[in-house]
């Protein structure tokens, strides 16, 4: 780590040790804030594919959301859905090899993510977000998403018909909010206290505990056939989380488990690209 972000690492953390002594529920709304708001944003320069693509964006809930489309009514289609921190434009080498297997490709960012609109983001707002794509330009057949984006797309497949000829990609997903919520609070270093009050305040802006958004839960309603890719050497979503699905031995889902990949490398490794898309 930086200097620089050492400093500012020490500098959150004295800044919620002060505002913990003086309200648990006030760091609380500032700790969900925070693990809320993404600390950077992809807007590197677009790679030659987007630049081919049809520019797609429309409003969600006041957000502008910025999308593209390729192979424009081809048969089936393909969304492809980004994590945290993340952007669609990182999943360029995808685009020529689906398109090529005849599908349309939608690609969009989530709020507060690339060249959409937004500060701020949720689980079951970017699942909110999916399904108005879904409904704006599908029906969707296959899904490809990664990391955060696998949780989005799990809780909107929920509410999307859907049945087994439908395709979905899961890599490194988040399989846990509370394993996500646990590390952030760790990072810096609140007390159980405020975790209370955190898991409230969740409560509170979505009508649901923590433990509700979860792959491990939902997986459980969704009917398409799933393949799982996950790497021993994750540190952002761990494998531990993955392999309880994995022991849940659910017919539809295909576990492919990774080494020395880790959370990104792995949808950049060439093996793992050709698997997705020889399965989607």
């Amino acid at each position: 780590m930086k200097i620089a972000q050492k400093l500012a690492v020490s500098y959150l953390r004295t800044k919620f040790k002060l505002l913990s002594s003086i309200s648990k529920k006030r760091a609380a709304e500032k700790a969900l804030e925070l693990f809320r708001t993404p600390q950077s944003r992809n807007k590197k320069e677009l790679p030659k594919i987007f630049e081919e693509a049809e520019k797609l964006q429309f409003d969600f809930r006041g957000v502008t959301i910025r999308g593209y489309r390729w192979n424009k009514n081809a048969g089936r289609k393909a969304l492809i859905i980004h994590g945290f921190e993340s952007s669609v434009v990182n999943f360029d080498r995808y685009i020529k090899p689906l398109t090529g297997k005849g599908y349309e490709v939608l690609a969009f960012d989530a709020q507060a993510h690339g060249r959409s609109g937004g500060k701020m983001i949720s689980a079951p707002e970017y699942a909110g977000m999916i399904r108005e794509v879904y409904d704006r330009f599908g029906p969707v057949h296959s899904f490809m998403a990664h990391s955060f984006g696998c949780l989005a797309l799990i809780l909107a497949l929920e509410n999307i018909r859907h049945d087994e000829n439908c395709r979905i990609v899961l890599i490194a997903p988040a399989t846990e909010s509370t394993t996500a919520a646990d590390t952030f609070m760790r990072f810096l270093k609140l007390d159980d206290e405020v975790r209370k009050e955190f898991d409230n305040e969740i409560m509170k802006m979505g009508g649901r505990p923590l433990e509700w958004y979860s792959i491990s839960r939902a997986i459980k309603n969704i009917k398409a056939k799933i393949l799982w890719l996950h790497d021993e050497d994750d540190d952002i979503t761990p494998l531990a989380d993955a392999l309880k699905v994995k022991e849940e031995n659910f017919p539809n889902v295909e576990f492919v488990i990774t080494k020395g990949l880790g959370h990104r490398r792995i949808y950049r490794d060439n093996k793992v690209s050709k698997l997705i898309t020889d399965f989607m």
